[in-house]
């Protein structure tokens, strides 16, 4: 039997030394109930940990896919004022949006059940991304398709944020190593859905002519279409099939004893609430003692959020400097070798910084390779603002002719894989970091460890919303129009 408190959400009831629970019998001298975390020593379950890989997959699953139909969704608004703007206004209802739930999220989620949040969330992606693979038949009216895809990446973007919020506190609470199978799983499908795009792609444009590369130059990078249209048919389609199998991998997990014993607890919290309630009025009655009243959870959020400002500030931060410029600015850098196909060029640099971003994520599986302190994880993180400057150095298409102070096409991609290996590494070690209690001395106990996690998860969307806006402002740096007009 396992009673949960508005305070403790895991707390097992003492029991007598004959076994008979002891909950009735508590004064308001006895002691905090405390549940103990899974042993450090205990082996890893790795068909869990593939588990978690492949929910880390799915949480970053639709914004890498939309970010990596960039240039389908721009062929369908050729003609319009929008598709200048287009990726930054995508990027900003998406991460704005993913603000909004984060905070709804991240305040009910010691009230809420993992299980049917993860199931839900994805059954609701799964049928938006099966909504843009049925988008790349038709031919619509491009308002109508602009609206529609604001509408869909929205949607994508609420129901992902309630994924995420679970998949990153159920893996905190199993430990470390499920949690870096989680973030490895995020920077794995960027990889898979950049690379899936420029094979189709290369395809698509193999041996065109430098004189048909000079016109779609010209002509702004407006072709028919169909390249793109059929690239974003193959990775809607197959990232439909993915989500299903990671449903039937969720489905499985929630009947594994360690998930149960851990993270399942939570999917009963409503019941035992009233248990513990119960049992604390029943105390009341017969003792004539006032009842105490524990406090409440949005208390333990701001504790911890202020006890670990430092993380979360290098979380959020992290995501600035990587939205300020990426992707709405570095999808306008242009190759400077005529005989490099602008399409190919863009899908290359997706794919050159996802794969940064992985390795980055990657190296922290490496003991020697993580730093716990956070004042130096906010160094790193604060560090990074100096890619922002670097990348504006290029090729950047501006509405003024001027010679880039960066010429050289591979400096252009090894800035890139800098910017995502930076990126992958930072938010790594930051979330390493602040859920760990054996590093981490801000944390109380246990019950802070799903804590912690949650609002590193609302910072990440902070971050990302706040650096899809200052997208905006650098943009105006590199153009002598509005940077809001349609």
């Amino acid at each position: 039997m396992v009673a949960i408190n508005e305070n403790t959400v895991y707390q097992a009831i003492p029991t007598s030394e004959d076994g008979v629970h002891s909950g009735s019998r508590l004064s308001t001298e006895d002691p905090p109930l405390t549940r103990d975390p899974p042993s450090s020593t205990a082996p890893v379950d790795k068909r869990i940990r593939w588990t978690y890989f492949l929910l880390g997959c799915a949480t970053l699953l639709p914004w890498n896919a939309l970010i990596n139909a960039v240039s389908f969704f721009k062929s369908r608004l050729v003609g319009t004022p929008s598709r200048t703007v287009f990726s930054s206004y995508q990027s900003s209802a998406f991460t704005v949006t993913g603000l909004l739930f984060q905070a709804y999220c991240t305040m009910t989620s010691k009230q809420s059940s993992p299980s049917r949040r993860v199931l839900g969330s994805i059954v609701i992606l799964t049928f938006f991304l099966f909504l843009f693979f049925l988008s790349t038949f038709p031919q619509v009216n491009p308002s109508i398709f602009f609206s529609f895809v604001l509408v869909c990446s929205i949607a994508m973007s609420a129901s992902g944020v309630f994924l995420s919020t679970s998949v990153y506190a159920g893996a905190a609470l199993l430990g470390g190593p499920y949690m870096q199978s989680t973030v490895s799983g995020q920077a794995a499908i960027a990889v898979i859905v950049s690379t899936v795009e420029l094979i189709s792609s290369t395809l698509s444009v193999w041996g065109v002519s430098p004189e048909a590369i000079a016109t779609f130059i010209a002509e702004d990078g407006v072709g028919d279409g169909k390249t793109e249209e059929s690239a974003a048919r193959i990775f809607f389609g197959v990232s439909v099939l993915f989500m299903a199998f990671t449903f039937a991998a969720s489905v499985w997990l929630t009947k594994q004893p360690l998930y149960k014993s851990t993270v399942g607890l939570l999917d009963h919290q409503p019941k035992a609430l009233e248990i513990a309630e119960d049992d604390e009025e029943c105390h009341r009655l017969v003792s004539g003692r006032q009842n105490i009243s524990s406090p409440k959870p949005s208390s333990d959020l701001w504790r911890v959020f202020k006890d670990n400002f430092p993380f979360m500030f290098s979380t959020a931060y992290t995501f600035i400097a990587t939205l300020a410029i990426f992707p709405a600015i570095t999808s306008t850098v242009s190759p400077t070798n005529p005989r490099v196909h602008p399409l190919l060029f863009i899908d290359a640099h997706f794919l050159v910084f996802n794969v940064g971003d992985l390795l980055g994520r990657y190296i922290c599986s490496f003991p020697r390779m993580i730093v716990w302190s956070a004042n130096k994880i906010l160094s790193l993180s604060l560090l990074r603002t100096l890619f922002i400057p670097a990348v504006l150095f290029c090729n950047v298409q501006r509405a003024v002719e001027i010679p880039p102070v960066i010429g050289s096409d591979t400096l252009y991609m090894l800035i890139l894989l800098a910017l995502g290996l930076s990126n992958g590494y930072v938010f790594t070690l930051s979330m390493l970091a602040v859920s760990s209690l054996q590093h981490n001395h801000r944390l109380r106990g246990y019950g802070d460890v799903d804590i912690a996690a949650t609002l590193c998860a609302f910072t990440v969307v902070l971050g990302l919303a706040v650096g899809s806006l200052l997208s905006f402002g650098v943009r105006a740096t590199i153009c002598d129009c509005n940077p809001f007009s349609l």
